[in-house]
């Protein structure tokens, strides 16, 4: 069964509904964004979150002592590093890495190859800010994407309309939405509920098919 990130939480009633709803894993960004957390409310949300439910910190260009000190203090369980990070100061940070990339051509896909992480994120370019533009991309790009299905996070433009037709074409180890679970910018309880059980309805995909 394909896992579900709801990313962008900054409300203990979102945190909830999205745990309560069967969320594998909860994005608090740290970078500038209108979704953007301080460590303390982080701190805050995740002492709520239990330890099956995974903890993903979303920076973009943040130096190693930010990074090392929010990973800690939180505590966070990966970090998503969502700007122009280099594949060696990902190596020299030493924490488990998610590495997001934006996709517009199949160039874009083939610099995963060039990161030593333990997931890959695929998203849609940013307009404003890096992410989170709420449009898709050309899933056929991630054909050929050098990773396997286990390392691959799905996210840009998704929402309850058309998650079941991305998990069913790409068959991404995650599938990871934000903007998709709003209303006027706000997250919404009951979308992020309707998201959840929508992206884990799909039996059809089996763990041996994402090798």
């Amino acid at each position: 069964m394909t896992r579900v990130k709801i990313c962008g939480l900054s409300k203990p009633e979102h945190v909830k509904a999205a745990v309560d709803a069967g969320a594998d894993a909860i994005g608090f960004v740290f970078a500038p964004s209108s979704r953007e957390v301080t460590i303390e409310q982080a701190q805050s949300l995740a002492s709520t979150i239990p330890n099956t439910v995974l903890k993903i910190g979303v920076f973009v260009d943040a130096s190693k002592e930010q990074l090392q000190q929010t990973f800690k203090e939180v505590p966070l369980d990966y970090i998503q590093y969502h700007g122009d990070e280099s594949p060696e100061f990902i190596r020299e940070v030493g924490l488990p890495s998610i590495k997001a990339l934006s996709i517009a051509s199949e160039d874009d896909v083939k610099r995963a190859a060039t990161y030593d992480v333990d997931f890959y994120l695929f998203d849609t370019p940013g307009v404003e800010y890096k992410g989170g533009s709420g449009k898709t991309f050309d899933w056929s790009l991630l054909e050929n994407a050098g990773v396997t299905r286990k390392q691959m996070i799905l996210a840009g433009g998704l929402h309850a309309d058309n998650v079941q037709q991305a998990i069913a074409q790409v068959r991404p180890y995650m599938v990871d939405v934000s903007s998709g679970v709003e209303i006027d910018k706000q997250k919404d309880s009951e979308r992020i509920h309707t998201f959840i059980q929508l992206a884990k309805g799909r039996s059809g995909t089996d763990d041996n098919d994402r090798n």
